[in-house]
């Protein structure tokens, strides 16, 4: 009986602290959306705008440094903090926020989860310390925050709540975190929705029957998603070492890089690659419409405008480059370019992220489950085949991917 009451009372301890922490994040992470998207329209529309990308830098490293926080971990701060209960700065929600709204409305190249996951993450510990919360509960509650924003966010909230339980450690998933990341995670969907923030979801055209013919070509892509992923993850952080290795006053860092993308936009003529990219996205799911070099140029500007220390997140630009690059490459292998571009983009961000669960359900809830074993599959082999390449230092494996 004694063991009843103790299950039950941690049953609503977490069921509290999930609504609680749900409540608070969701609400902040429905103002980041809004503040992302009037960013984004500001830039569309007045594109004048990117000649500021380096007074934005500027600006961004300037308040990084008037709140000491020059060695900014980003995002690995937050994933350790999941792992041992390490302190994530509370200021690093309000710098994340406020750098990627500039890196957005000037035209920097970047996603904005990165910045989800450090807010949610910064909140978590905020909360954590006024409640006064254990170590293990300090992490759970850590963990809850990345959930809520990220669901807020994206509007895919099964995916938010696996995502940062499954992300941290690769190979081991906390089952005690699941049902107060899960609360935290669907209130802040609940959330976002009451306050006009849309969720992300496409209309898929194509989508083949599981036979032969499908799996086959499914399985090819996962072994090119693989090999992709690799190449992004390598491109993003040797962006990084490279700008801190030849520029080492970090003003002069991020002039550098600002001024290499607004000169790289300029010749190429588009605003095709400034900001997130989810119209191009869109174009290449729905439409399946994409350019040759679309993917190749995406990465690069998004490894220098994060490389040089404007802020921002690169899984969007991972959806871009995955989903562009199977839009091209679906016709080849026999499939439409609209399910060959979906397939694409959930293997890479599989593959980059060492996700496969939440990569699948990630398929679920943008794409209302059409194809699923398919995007199992992909992503399947897109995770066995990438190794232990990650977008983020700070992510360990539990077991090699190649072992029995």
């Amino acid at each position: 009986m004694k063991d009843t009451l103790h299950y039950i009372r941690t049953l609503c301890r977490f069921v509290l602290l999930g609504l609680l922490v749900g409540l608070v994040c969701g609400a902040v992470g429905t103002v980041f959306y809004h503040a992302i998207a009037l960013a984004t329209r500001l830039q569309t529309g007045h594109p004048w705008l990117l000649y500021l990308l380096p007074v934005a830098g500027l600006l961004t490293a300037y308040l990084y440094a008037l709140l000491k926080m020059e060695k900014d971990p980003g995002t690995d701060a937050v994933l350790r903090a999941t792992k041992d209960a390490q302190t994530v700065p509370a200021r690093l929600a309000a710098l994340i926020f406020s750098g990627t709204f500039l890196t957005h409305l000037c035209g920097g190249s970047a996603g904005r989860e990165g910045a989800a996951l450090q807010i949610g993450g910064g909140l978590g510990t905020a909360i954590s310390r006024l409640l006064k919360l254990s170590e293990g509960e300090t992490k759970l509650v850590t963990m809850c925050g990345m959930s809520a924003v990220f669901s807020a966010v994206f509007g895919t909230p099964l995916t938010a709540a696996v995502f940062s339980i499954e992300v941290a450690s690769v190979g081991m998933i906390s089952s005690t975190a699941m049902l107060p990341c899960a609360i935290s995670s669907l209130t802040a969907a609940y959330i976002a929705r009451l306050l006009g923030a849309a969720g992300e979801a496409y209309a898929l055209e194509g989508v083949p029957a599981l036979n032969l013919q499908s799996l086959l070509p499914a399985l090819l892509l996962g072994l090119i998603c693989a090999l992709v992923s690799i190449l992004f993850c390598e491109v993003m952080h040797a962006s990084r070492r490279l700008f801190g290795r030849w520029f080492s006053n970090r003003y002069v860092r991020v002039t550098v890089g600002a001024v290499l993308v607004v000169g790289a936009s300029l010749l190429l003529g588009t605003g095709r690659y400034n900001g997130a990219g989810a119209d191009v996205i869109a174009q290449a799911i729905e439409e399946g419409r994409a350019l040759p070099y679309d993917g190749i140029v995406k990465l690069l500007l998004t490894a220098i405008t994060l490389g040089c220390g404007m802020k921002g997140g690169e899984i969007v630009p991972a959806f871009f480059v995955g989903s562009t690059m199977g839009c091209l490459l679906g016709p080849l292998v026999g499939l439409s370019p609209s399910f060959g571009a979906a397939l694409c983009m959930v293997g890479l961000f599989c593959g980059v992220v060492n996700c496969p669960i939440a990569s699948i359900l990630l398929s679920m809830e943008l794409f209302g489950g059409a194809g699923l074993p398919l995007f199992a599959l992909i992503a399947a082999v897109s995770f066995a085949c990438s190794g232990r390449h990650s977008l983020y230092s700070a992510q360990s494996f539990v077991f090699d991917k190649a072992s029995v």
